[in-house]
């Protein structure tokens, strides 16, 4: 089963603006500010567009500016922060949101075939969740070797501190605490 969001251009093009912008940087508040209004307004118009349909195809439209509403602001809240657990955040919201898309979508079938319809959206959530809870582990394991080896360098540092005396010794330890960052 192959899950996709529809999104308007407009909502592309904002969206990797300000993902480019949240590897580069994070975004001013004024942007931040902005773009919540933006995505609020874009919600709006998506859900009025799905005023015309009729029976599910207008509960699926509207799940969708929902899973689209959701995932911009988890994007826009990395952006604007620049935080790995907000970069989870967005992986999650995605995972959430097409579940949610997907399941609406079975509402148009019936008995085994929405049974099965509703396992294999579940099973892509499932995935998805634990792919974004594998991102979130390697980010720790990440930081986790990033502190191992400023500690390593320190510690290097510091014996090479030894061989000195006096003045210089003291200079050299209070040089290495600040570049390695110890109290």
């Amino acid at each position: 089963m192959k899950l996709h969001f529809v999104l308007k251009p407009a909502a592309v093009a904002a969206t990797m603006l300000l993902l480019s912008a949240a590897q580069a940087a994070t975004i001013t508040k004024a942007d931040y500010q902005a773009s919540k209004t933006r995505i609020s307004a874009d919600y709006k118009a998506d859900k009025t567009a799905c005023a015309p349909l009729a029976a599910n195809a207008k509960d699926i439209c509207i799940e969708e500016a929902k899973a689209n509403e959701k995932v911009a602001r988890a994007e826009l809240e990395y952006s604007f922060t620049g935080k790995s657990r907000d970069r989870n955040m967005v992986l999650v919201a995605k995972a959430e949101s097409t579940y949610a898309v997907a399941k609406e979508k079975c509402d148009d079938k019936a008995g085994n075939d929405k049974d099965v319809c509703v396992k294999e959206a579940k099973a892509v959530e499932v995935k998805a969740l634990t792919d974004a809870k594998l991102g979130k582990e390697i980010g720790d394991a990440r930081k986790d070797a990033t502190d191992e080896k400023r500690d390593a360098d320190y510690k290097v540092a510091i014996e090479k501190c030894g061989a000195l005396a006096g003045d210089a010794k003291a200079a050299c330890v209070t040089s290495a605490k600040a570049k390695f960052g110890k109290n």
